[in-house]
């Protein structure tokens, strides 16, 4: 007994300052990590070299690739030659030619200004056709190395420098070089502005509360993660069922209560439903912990509870907007899973359920990045504003960054902001835990859409989902890729109603009833239907136009009772919280 005993002890006294070292060293590494991480502006240097080393070998052993870009070039040149000589522009298909927006204008199509442009697209899609079907290289690597080609290209693109746009030189011979000075001055008001920690001149115009976020009502809720605003009504009667809008927290709620003709939130009040809404506190360093499925239980699961206390007895329709639109699609699964049978409808816009498509943000995600961010995150305790805005914008840099550029500092034009620039300046952070497990479950792994997504320690999928779906994807969404979120119709076992919209991943949902240019496609799949894949849908589907707004309005009313009933006063027994927009929106 004595014997067996002592090596016991004498394991325990051994081992114990071990794992303690290693535990220091651990938390060492991850510091040092995060720190550097920092210091390259969160990008994993051995994640893009990984994929230019994977591109450069397998071209390398790829002969015929070789001799098939080596014709590509020769071909381009020849075409640029014959054109400079004849003073023509080169022979191009619509994909390549004047539709791309930085040489819509008509200057762009005169020499020497046309040869500039159509150089640029030639060499935009010879490094195009340099990444593609390359045997051996992985597709994650392809697509990765054509983005920092092709951004490298847009840096360097004729349209970005004064001496070779010609807009910019119409603008000087026109002001007798005054747009440079305007330009000039611009850039130092705005580096002033950005060195303070200040919004750029006119964004600071849009204050909430006063021009935007204006839809009366009150907070009838508060907990550590979010506010839930029930709005007042304008109508002597309301619907029956509520309604509840759970936003993305990646950004701030207004986004659908903007200014009153561009409010989504307003246009519901006025046509009779009860709305309420999540506002999303944004976390510091005290959130870190906070979990994704924390999102679930204390911001969507608390909101239904609230909602039910204020209506008893009634279903209410559920809402869903981007990453807000995500974790509601889970809520919906565990709820039909377990025959909580609250929700009458539920509508998804611009959100993902299926990440397999997930589109251009996957060009940041892959273990050595995702490890990066986790480093980064642990340090901070939370992805910081700036983080967050960075990735979006190198995304979109040709709108974001390159055409801001030209605009401001070229040709010294200060544009007007709109409320929805207001919101896209006004970011908000993302906790530590929540952003990691968000970023391996769904965008990596697709655990929801395979069924590995666990809920109260149970799987749930999307075809757990029965109630009545209403998705909608925007053409040029480069967040929620239409594709990705028409995919809820391959995985789904609900009715589902699909509407394809114009614009992008914003501008799409902010898209009331007379906005110029609207349009929309609109399909129905029944849970027992065939499936469409979304090519073949694209190629059918009639486009309408106009706002989808209304087009929603009638699936919510087919989705509602008849009965009109008095609008609720609200959640009696709890003191009032405020009114809207309540206090976490304007935390920053």
């Amino acid at each position: 007994m004595t014997s067996h005993q002592a090596p016991s002890k004498f394991s325990d006294i051994e081992t114990a300052p071990v794992h303690r070292s290693n535990d220091f060293m651990l938390e060492f590494d991850r510091r040092r990590r995060g720190r550097f991480g920092l210091l390259l502006g969160g990008q994993s240097p051995w994640a893009a070299l990984q994929a230019w080393e994977d591109w450069a070998f397998h071209l390398m052993i790829s002969s015929g690739k070789q001799l098939e870009l080596s014709e590509l070039a020769a071909e381009t040149a020849l075409s640029l030659a014959r054109a400079a000589l004849a003073s023509e522009p080169p022979v191009s298909d619509s994909k390549s030619g004047y539709d791309d927006r930085r040489f819509r204008d008509p200057s762009w199509k005169s020499p020497p200004f046309n040869l500039l442009a159509h150089a640029q697209l030639a060499a935009e899609a010879f490094w195009h056709a340099a990444t593609r079907d390359i045997p051996g290289m992985e597709r994650h690597h392809a697509k990765r190395v054509d983005f920092l080609g092709s951004f490298m290209l847009n840096a360097f693109a004729p349209v970005n420098f004064a001496w070779t746009n010609p807009l910019v030189l119409q603008a000087a011979w026109r002001t007798g070089g005054a747009n440079f000075a305007a330009g000039a001055s611009l850039l130092a008001e705005d580096l002033v502005r950005i060195t303070r920690g200040e919004k750029l001149k006119g964004l600071d115009e849009f204050k909430i509360g006063e021009n935007i976020a204006l839809t009366e009502g009150t907070v009838v809720f508060r907990n550590e993660l979010m506010e839930l605003i029930q709005y007042t009504p304008t109508t002597q009667e309301v619907r029956e069922e509520p309604l509840l809008i759970v936003p993305a927290w990646i950004m701030k709620y207004y986004i659908l209560d903007l200014s009153p003709e561009n409010s989504l939130v307003r246009y519901l009040v006025d046509q009779g439903f009860t709305v309420f809404m999540i506002s999303w506190k944004n976390p510091g360093v005290e959130l870190r912990n906070t979990s994704f499925d924390d999102y679930r239980s204390n911001g969507v699961m608390t909101a239904i509870d609230t909602i039910n206390r204020i209506v008893p007895g009634r279903k209410l329709h559920a809402v869903g907007y981007c990453l807000g639109g995500t974790i509601l699609a889970i809520a919906a699964a565990a709820m039909d899973r377990d025959h909580d049978d609250r929700l009458a409808s539920l509508s998804l816009l611009a959100a993902q359920t299926d990440f397999t498509e997930a589109g251009e943000l996957m060009l940041f995600i892959d273990e050595s990045q995702l490890a990066l961010l986790d480093d980064i995150m642990h340090v901070q305790g939370f992805l910081d504003t700036k983080q967050m805005a960075g990735a979006f914008y190198v995304l979109r840099a040709n709108e974001m960054i390159f055409s801001q550029f030209v605009e401001r500092y070229l040709l010294g034009s200060r544009r007007t902001p709109t409320d929805l620039d207001a919101w896209l300046a006004d970011p908000t952070r993302m906790p530590a835990r929540m952003h990691s497990e968000y970023l391996r479950q769904l965008f990596l792994n697709s655990s929801f859409a395979h069924g590995n997504y666990l809920v109260d320690g149970r799987a749930v999928a999307l075809k757990d989902i029965k109630t009545s779906i209403f998705a909608l994807g925007a053409e040029r969404d480069h967040i929620a890729p239409w594709r990705s979120v028409y995919n809820i119709e391959l995985y789904g076992s609900a009715d589902t109603e699909f509407v394809l919209t114009g614009g992008g991943h914003n501008s799409s949902v902010v898209s009331p009833p007379g906005k110029a240019g609207a349009y929309y496609r609109i399909s129905t799949c029944d849970h027992d239907g065939k499936y469409v894949d979304p090519d073949t849908w694209l190629a059918s589907a009639a486009r309408r136009r106009g706002s989808w707004w209304p087009e929603w309005l009638r699936w919510l009313d087919a989705h509602s009772s008849t009965v009109r009933v008095m609008p609720p006063s609200g959640f009696t027994g709890e003191a009032s919280y405020g009114p809207a927009p309540g206090s976490y929106v304007f935390e920053t």
